[in-house]
C-alpha cells in the first residue's frame, strides 16, 4: 500500500498490480492503523482510499481463499476478525474518508469501498459482490452497507447471482456520490476531500456519529443524541469562527478550531 500526504489530505493507494489490488490480512491491519493514526492526528483532515493500476480492489485473493480451507477455523476467524476491524476503523474513523474507484470493486474490495462516507466512481466501473461464484457467502459488512442504501430486490440480485453492477446505475440509485470520466476518480476524489479539509471537521465528526446512529434509534433518541451534539459544538470554536464568519460576510478558517 502507498501512503501519500498531501497537504491536509491523506491519500491511501493499494499497489498490487499482479493481483488488481487484492487485499489480504496484512493489509487489513495496514489500512486499520493508517486510519486511526489519521483520526488521532489533527493535521489529516480528509481521508482518499483508493487503488493504483486502473483498478479499485478485487478483494481477497482467491489462492489465499482457496489455501484457507486447509486451515483451522481458529485460523480462518483470525482473519475474518481482521477485516472486520479494518472495516470498523473506517467507519468509526471521525475524519471523513472518500473512496475513488477505477476499474472496479470486488468482494471484499467492495466492503472496503462501501465502509467510506462517499464514494466516488469511474463511468463504467464494475461493483461485484462476488462470493456466491466460488461457493463462499458474503463477510466483511457488504450486506449490511448494501442493505443500508438499496431496496433489498437490488441486494438480493447482487448478492445472489454476483453480475456486475455498473457505477451509473448505482449512483441513480444513490450508492454512488459522483461517476466521472475513467481516469479521474482520483483527482476528483482529492479535490472533494481538499474542499472537505477547509471545512469544520470537528462538526463533521459529530455528523458522521449521528449518521451511524440513525438507522438503529427511534426518533426520541436521535433528537437527545443530536441534542447533545449541537450543544457540545455551540461552544466550540469551530462554532465561533463559522458564527462570527457568517455575520462578518466573510470566508470561515476552521484549520486548527476543530
Amino acid at each position: 500500500m502507498r501512503v501519500e500526504r498531501d497537504g491536509p489530505v491523506l491519500v491511501l493507494s493499494l499497489d498490487g498490480p499482479n493481483s488488481r489490488n487484492s487485499i489480504s490480512p496484512p493489509v487489513y491491519k495496514a489500512i486499520q492503523n493508517e486510519i486511526i493514526t489519521a483520526g488521532q492526528d489533527s493535521a489529516v483532515r480528509a481521508i482518499v482510499l483508493t487503488g493504483l493500476h486502473g483498478f479499485f480492489s478485487s478483494g481477497g485473493n482467491i489462492n489465499n481463499l482457496k489455501e484457507s480451507a486447509k486451515s483451522t477455523m481458529a485460523q480462518v476467524s483470525g482473519n475474518t476478525d481482521g477485516l472486520n476491524s479494518m472495516i470498523l476503523a473506517i467507519r468509526n474513523c471521525p475524519t471523513p474518508v472518500i473512496a475513488a474507484i477505477e476499474g472496479g470493486a470486488a468482494g471484499a474490495g467492495l466492503s472496503l469501498a462501501l465502509a467510506c462516507d462517499m464514494i466516488v466512481a469511474a463511468e463504467g466501473a464494475k461493483f461485484v459482490v462476488a462470493y456466491v461464484k466460488v461457493g463462499l457467502a458474503p463477510d466483511g459488512g457488504v450486506t449490511h452497507f448494501l442493505s443500508e442504501g438499496l431496496p433489498r430486490q437490488i441486494v438480493s440480485e447482487m448478492c445472489l447471482t454476483g453480475n456486475p453492477v455498473e457505477s451509473d446505475r448505482l449512483y441513480a440509485l444513490g450508492l454512488v456520490n459522483a461517476v466521472v470520466p475513467s481516469g479521474e476518480a482520483i483527482e476528483t476524489a482529492k479535490k472533494m476531500a481538499s474542499k472537505m479539509a477547509a471545512g469544520a471537521v470537528g462538526a463533521m465528526g459529530v455528523i458522521k456519529s449521528e449518521i451511524a446512529a440513525a438507522p438503529h434509534n427511534d426518533l426520541a433518541t436521535q433528537l437527545v443524541l443530536e441534542a447533545q451534539g449541537i450543544n457540545t459544538a455551540r461552544f466550540g470554536a469551530e462554532a465561533a469562527e463559522g458564527l462570527a464568519a457568517f455575520l462578518e460576510k466573510r470566508k470561515p478558517d476552521f484549520v486548527g478550531k476543530g
